[in-house]
């Protein structure tokens, strides 16, 4: 299943109810989880017990919590939600029929692309746990670390690139629109400006 090593496999369902009842979720929360989420199952657990990899600093196990949902179209604050509520590191598969999704939450939510539940793939590769989540988190992100970065700014800097990508496109569409020259003129300059900082 998704890949995994057959030792971290494991069946355990988290009821709705439990969640619930044990983080007092008001009844705005408990309406939204309930018209998203069909039920949920810890399906697997990587740690040191179950892979040959040493804890690290920060991660000492990793729980695939898969959530079969009534829709495609779910709310990501039920997931912002578990994570913030569960305090464990954990990798979602996001099912819906045959087809599923990863996502991850670190510091905020990465998701992966819909595709055939089987062809779901979960990457363990490190020597610690530390490494591996890493490894998830860049592969379910679609993050590449480069200038002997870290993971955090790396997604620093990927989410600085894609701010000003962002402006660029908006100044290229009010620079479209301007009829004054002068007008047009600043908007280009400005432009330029912020490619400069890419």
């Amino acid at each position: 299943m998704y890949n995994l090593p057959e030792k971290t496999l494991m069946k355990k369902q988290l009821p709705k109810a439990a969640v619930y009842r044990n983080f007092n979720l008001n009844t705005a929360d408990k309406t939204r989880f309930d018209s998203d989420v069909s039920r949920m199952d810890i399906v697997a657990e990587i740690s040191p017990d179950t892979v040959t990899a040493k804890s690290g600093q920060d991660v000492n196990a990793i729980f695939v919590l898969k959530i079969t949902l009534k829709s495609k179209d779910f709310d990501v604050k039920n997931l912002n939600l578990i994570s913030k509520l569960i305090d464990q590191n954990i990798v979602f598969v996001l099912a819906f029929e045959d087809e599923a999704k990863l996502a991850v939450y670190h510091n905020r939510l990465f998701q992966g692309e819909w595709k055939n539940e089987a062809d779901i793939e979960i990457p363990v590769v490190g020597y610690t746990l530390d490494e591996i989540y890493q490894s998830i988190i860049t592969a379910i992100g679609d993050i590449e670390i480069t200038d002997g970065r870290t993971l955090d700014e790396q997604i620093a800097e990927n989410d600085r690139v894609a701010k000003l990508q962002k402006e660029i496109e908006k100044l290229e569409r009010m620079a479209k629109k301007e009829i004054q020259p002068k007008r047009k003129f600043e908007l280009h300059q400005e432009m330029l400006r912020l490619k400069d900082e890419l």
